[in-house]
C-alpha cells in the first residue's frame, strides 16, 4: 500500500507515520509520503526515526498547492489527511490561515483524489465540530455547532469530503477525535504549554473557573483508531475516536502541577477564552462495535510518561 499523509511533521501525523513504518508493520508491506508545508507546528526532527526507512518519502508542500498535490496523489493508493491548522486561541485572533488551509486545502486534496481515484480517503477531524456537549456524549449524528473559526473550518471541510462521496462515489471516511496528548506535541496546547512552564520554573494560565471539561485521548489510541478506519472503515461513514477520560480543565491543572512538583501558587487566573465551549465529549460506541477499537493507554501513566518526555527534553 502507498498512504499519503498529510501534516504527517506535526504531533498526531508523525506518530502515525512512525507506527506505520514500525517493525511490527500494521499496514503490512507499506510505502508512506508525507507532505508537510512546516509551519511553525510541522517539525521535521519528529520524523527522525524513519528518516532513513526505506519505506519513507518527505515532500516540502502546501495541500493548496494544486500542482504539487495531483503529482502526488496520482502515486499513492490511500490518503490519511492530517494536515490542518489547529489551534483555537489563533483562530479567534486571526481565522483567514484557518479557511485556507482547511477548507481550501481539504478541496484541493478531494479534487487530486477524484481525479485519480486514489481511495480511501480518511479525512481527520475533531470532537469541536458538535460544539458544547451539556450532557451525555454526542453520536456521529450529533448536530454540527462549531464555536471558533477553528472548528467551524474543520465542520466545513466534514461536510466538503461526505458531499465528494456522495455525489462522486469517492471512499471517504471521516474521522473526528476527543483532545490527543502524548510526546512530540507543540509546546502551544494546554498539556505541553503547562508542562514546559512549570519546568521552567513558570506560571501557568488557567481560563475562567477552570471547569470546562474535555476527553483525553492518548495519541497511540488514535493512531490505532485511524489505522482501523483506514483498513475496515465503511466508505461515507463518520467514526468518533474517545479516549475515555474527562476532566475539567481545573483537574488536569492539578494533576500537572503535581507532576511537576508545582504547587497551586504557580497557576495565574485569566479572562475566559471567547466563545469557550463548556464540555466536549464523543460517544465511540461505533468504532468500538464495528472496528473493535477502545482506548489501551492508562491516562495517569500515560501522562506520567508524556511529562517525563518533555522533562527530559525541556527541563533547566
Amino acid at each position: 500500500m502507498r498512504v499519503l499523509i498529510t501534516g504527517g511533521a506535526g504531533f498526531i501525523g508523525s506518530h502515525l507515520v512512525r507506527t506505520v513504518l514500525a517493525p511490527d508493520r500494521p499496514l503490512g508491506e507499506v510505502r508512506v509520503t508525507v507532505l508537510d508545508s512546516l509551519t511553525y507546528a510541522g517539525n521535521p526532527e519528529n520524523l527522525a526515526a524513519v528518516r532513513h526507512h526505506p519505506g519513507f518519502r518527505f515532500v516540502r508542500g502546501d495541500i493548496t498547492d494544486a500542482a504539487v498535490v495531483d503529482r502526488l496523489m496520482a502515486e499513492h493508493d490511500a490518503v490519511v489527511h492530517l494536515a490542518a491548522e489547529s489551534h483555537v486561541d489563533r483562530s479567534i485572533a486571526a481565522a483567514h490561515a484557518f479557511v485556507h488551509t482547511n477548507v481550501l486545502g481539504t478541496q484541493t486534496l478531494l479534487d487530486a483524489a477524484l481525479r485519480h481515484g486514489t481511495e480511501p480517503f480518511v479525512h481527520v477531524s475533531t470532537d469541536e465540530v458538535y460544539g458544547s456537549v451539556p450532557f451525555g456524549s454526542a453520536t456521529e449524528q450529533h448536530p454540527l455547532a462549531p464555536s471558533s473559526a477553528y472548528s467551524a473550518s474543520k465542520a466545513s471541510s466534514d461536510l466538503l469530503a461526505l458531499a465528494c462521496h456522495r455525489t462522486h462515489g469517492l471512499d471517504v471516511r471521516v474521522t473526528r477525535c476527543s483532545n490527543n496528548y502524548g510526546p512530540f506535541q507543540y509546546p502551544e496546547k494546554l498539556i505541553p504549554r503547562f508542562v514546559t512552564r512549570l519546568l521552567r520554573g513558570e506560571n501557568v494560565p488557567l481560563y475562567g473557573d477552570g471547569e470546562n471539561v474535555r476527553d483525553w485521548l492518548h495519541v497511540d489510541d488514535h493512531c490505532r483508531g485511524l489505522i482501523a478506519v483506514l483498513t475496515r472503515g465503511r466508505p461515507g461513514e463518520v467514526y468518533n475516536i474517545g479516549g475515555g477520560t474527562e476532566l475539567t480543565n481545573k483537574e488536569l491543572t492539578g494533576a500537572l502541577l503535581t507532576a511537576c512538583d508545582a504547587g497551586w501558587d504557580r497557576v495565574d487566573r485569566v479572562a475566559d477564552r471567547k466563545g469557550h465551549d463548556l464540555r466536549y465529549s464523543v460517544d465511540w460506541s461505533k468504532i468500538h462495535r464495528e472496528l473493535g477499537y477502545e482506548p489501551r493507554r492508562d491516562f495517569d501513566s500515560g501522562l506520567a510518561e508524556t511529562v517525563a518526555w518533555y522533562r527530559e527534553r525541556h527541563a533547566p
